[in-house]
């Protein structure tokens, strides 16, 4: 087992300074609750804060001018930043294929490798493929003909890109994720469905992140594009011509349909679905299950369905909470109108 490392070296990779016993060595990170006394945790929500009275963590990250704290504390600006450096350094190594061809692949003669490229046992790469420098490929990976990886690449077992994709720098691909498979496309003729030839490919630009089972599909013609620095979560369906934008964030079992055009930053929390043909302004964050159905100007903030503006769900919905309250009073007050008018006529 590893040495670990003390606080005050931690606390040169993270800015921080430490309180307490500088000398206390680490060698693992853990949640608040579950940490040792040779782990370090750290406070990213105020929440946690009485959890850490019982704490046996060695070490805490904490914001700067935060309270006593019943072990060594390293002060820094943005906890939930710093975590990031110290899982880096303290994290398991991850295996990985070793740079060269394992015997049991198959990689096409016109196929161009760069350098330090790592090809796992049983995969395939296609006719005219081209692999940047430094990219892993992971066992059972399919790249096909015609196809370009950049460099430092990562595509973890059972990936599938077909033909003429492309993928830019530092993508990375999580297992079973199909890039380039046919975009849904039918026409009836009156007694059939027509397939559509799907003929265009996909454009996945650099830094993007795609999380395991989802499928990007191919466009009908011309590129299905993802734009630098987007990162997608499993079992997400990105169907043929949509175009993200960058640095979008779209979460777990979300469906965006075809030619649906998402501008910079929009966030989709888990299982939105999105209309074909919808356009997305930049920033726009729709919460979770949100049905969008029309275009929506940059900044929109929307819930439900079908999706509305957040805003003015909530206090829709705030009033739709009184109803049984306002019922009760309603009916204590026609009781009491018929009590009146009995009296009357009496």
């Amino acid at each position: 087992m590893s040495a670990g490392y003390t606080l005050a070296e931690i606390a040169q990779w993270v800015g921080g300074t430490v309180r307490g016993d500088a000398t206390v060595r680490i060698t693992g990170v853990a949640g608040v609750a579950e940490a040792g006394p040779d782990q370090i945790t750290w406070l990213a929500d105020a929440k946690y804060e009485a959890q850490l009275k019982s704490s046996k963590a060695g070490g805490v990250l904490a914001p700067e001018g935060f309270g006593q704290t019943p072990m060594p504390a390293i002060l820094c600006p943005k906890p939930s930043l710093a975590i990031i450096a110290v899982l880096q350094r303290l994290a398991p190594p991850i295996p990985r294929p070793a740079p060269g061809v394992h015997p049991t692949a198959c990689v096409a003669l016109s196929a161009k490798l760069g350098t330090d490229v790592a090809i796992g046992p049983f995969c395939f790469v296609g006719d005219n493929a081209v692999i940047g420098d430094r990219s892993v490929i992971h066992a059972h990976v399919f790249v096909g003909p015609d196809t370009i990886l950049g460099a430092d690449c990562e595509l973890w077992p059972c990936v599938v890109v077909r033909e003429r994709c492309r993928l830019g720098d530092r993508v990375i691909l999580h297992p079973n994720t199909t890039v380039g498979a046919d975009g849904f496309g039918y026409e009836f003729d009156g007694q059939r469905h027509l397939k559509i030839p799907q003929i265009g490919g996909v454009d996945i630009e650099a830094d993007v992140e795609i999380g395991a089972n989802c499928t990007i599909d191919r466009a009908k013609f011309g590129m299905t594009r993802i734009g630098s620095g987007t990162k997608i979560d499993n079992q997400v369906q990105v169907a043929h011509n949509v175009q993200i934008g960058a640095a979008c964030i779209i979460v777990a079992q979300s469906g965006i349909a075809g030619s649906t055009r998402l501008g910079r930053g929009v966030v989709l929390g888990g299982k939105v679905g999105v209309k074909d043909h919808v356009v997305l302004g930049d920033g726009v964050q729709a919460a979770a299950c949100a049905c969008i159905s029309k275009d929506l100007p940059p900044g929109s903030r929307v819930i439900g369905i079908p999706a509305a503006d957040f805003d003015e769900w909530v206090r829709e919905r705030s009033k739709v909470r009184r109803l049984p309250r306002l019922l009760d009073e309603l009916k204590r007050l026609t009781e009491r109108i018929e009590r009146l008018e009995a009296s009357a006529d009496h």
